[in-house]
């Protein structure tokens, strides 16, 4: 199986329980993320968009949000979301956030939260953005980041793999950077959060098979002191009660 069909099994089956998760409803980035743009503004294209709680966050600040996923039950989900919220400026898009179906210079601001550690190239994610957003425009990444340290770093990948099969890799904070300036942006760091995941609400939410839980209980009963305090494990013989999961938010501005 591919990982673009792995990632629509997997979030399809999960679609309405990441639509109540709050780290995803709300989570201490978010009021970040919507404070750091201008505002109000134009268009904005929310790229993984998921059950779409970034999307509904900005839609009372924006003209109009295109809310784009891989996975039609995610936007099910947005599409109920939006009508529940009473959002009437909001559109649901299928598509790829490696080959994005707009045109050129077509949006003032571009989000992507929680999601493009899922994405196959995130190389031609970053063009794909750059080419979409307007020069001076705003790219807003929000993503679970792999520490600088590369032992941590595969640490991190591991756990993350065994939880969810459609995961591709976390990146760091300064892979994304590169990346992004190769493209044609100017980056600044806005912020970093551990978000706290109590264990079995984080497995059950995705659906991790019993026999990839059983290793992620193995992992982190077993990791070492350094270990556990960069991902915040709480774990004891038996019992692993929650992991923390590091983020960071890049705001990125495409050069004129």
């Amino acid at each position: 199986m591919g990982v673009k069909e792995a990632v629509r099994q997997q979030f399809g089956r999960a679609a309405a329980r990441y639509a109540v998760s709050p780290t995803h409803a709300g989570g201490p980035d978010l009021g970040t993320l919507v404070a750091s743009v201008p505002l109000p503004a134009g268009s904005l294209l929310d790229v993984g968009t998921g059950a779409g709680h970034t999307a509904f966050a900005f839609a009372p600040h924006v003209a109009r949000v295109e809310a784009l996923d891989l996975t039609q039950e995610m936007l099910d989900q947005v599409a109920r979301g939006a009508r529940e919220r009473g959002i009437s400026n909001l559109r649901c898009q299928l598509g790829d956030a490696e080959s994005l179906p707009y045109p050129d210079d077509a949006f003032d601001v571009v989000t992507s939260r929680l999601c493009a550690h899922h994405f196959q190239d995130v190389r031609a994610f970053a063009r794909e953005v750059a080419r979409v957003l307007r020069p001076g425009g705003t790219f807003l990444l929000m993503d679970s980041m792999a520490p600088e340290d590369d032992a941590l770093d595969t640490f991190f990948n591991a756990f993350e793999l065994l939880r969810d099969a459609s995961h591709v890799r976390n990146h760091s904070r300064s892979q994304w950077c590169r990346m992004l300036a190769d493209v044609g942006f100017e980056t600044e760091h806005r912020g970093d959060w551990m978000l706290h995941q109590e264990f079995d609400a984080w497995v059950e939410r995705i659906g991790t098979p019993p026999t990839a839980v059983a290793h992620l209980h193995h992992l982190f009963e077993t990791a070492d002191a350094r270990t556990r305090e960069a991902f915040a494990i709480q774990a004891s013989p038996g019992r692993v009660a929650s992991v923390g999961i590091p983020s960071s938010l890049i705001r990125a501005t495409r050069r004129q």
